[in-house]
């Protein structure tokens, strides 16, 4: 169903992407398929720390974590994305990215932990598809 060859665009673009974002230690060495990952649980804790955010009052701690999940989403996720080689799937998900956006914006705006929890509801599926792929994808040689 995913496959960095398809979907997603060169390997350095993760890299990049992941870097422009903020990332730590880790990025030069990881593969295409644990750099996706990587964006995968920034964008859960960004999320969280949004929500924690918002549950104590701290409103730059919820804008923050909201901009660092748009971050993740419009430069990282979607960024990255290879439109014309990954035909509907990246089209699907470019969709989604941008929803995403749109939804994180409102849950900003509105003060809303409700629409935190769509939008981690939405990304879990694919966090946890892109995860069970790691073994195959590392088997093939492809990154």
């Amino acid at each position: 169903m995913f496959s960095t060859a398809t979907a997603y665009a060169r390997p350095q673009q993760f890299a990049n992407a992941y870097r422009h974002i903020g990332a730590e230690t880790g990025v030069s060495g990881a593969s295409p398929h644990q750099l996706v990952n990587m964006l995968f649980e920034g964008y859960m804790d960004a999320v969280a720390q949004a929500r924690g955010g918002m549950r104590t009052g701290q409103i730059e701690r919820k804008n923050r974590g909201i901009q660092r999940a748009l971050r993740i989403v419009g430069e990282g996720l979607r960024g990255s994305l290879d439109l014309k080689a990954g035909g509907a799937l990246a089209q699907d998900l470019n969709d989604l990215y941008a929803y995403l956006e749109l939804r994180l914006t409102q849950a900003n705006l509105r003060n809303d932990e409700n629409i935190l929890d769509e939008c981690q509801r939405l990304i879990q599926p694919l966090r946890e598809a892109w995860s069970a792929i790691g073994d195959k994808v590392g088997a093939t040689g492809r990154g």
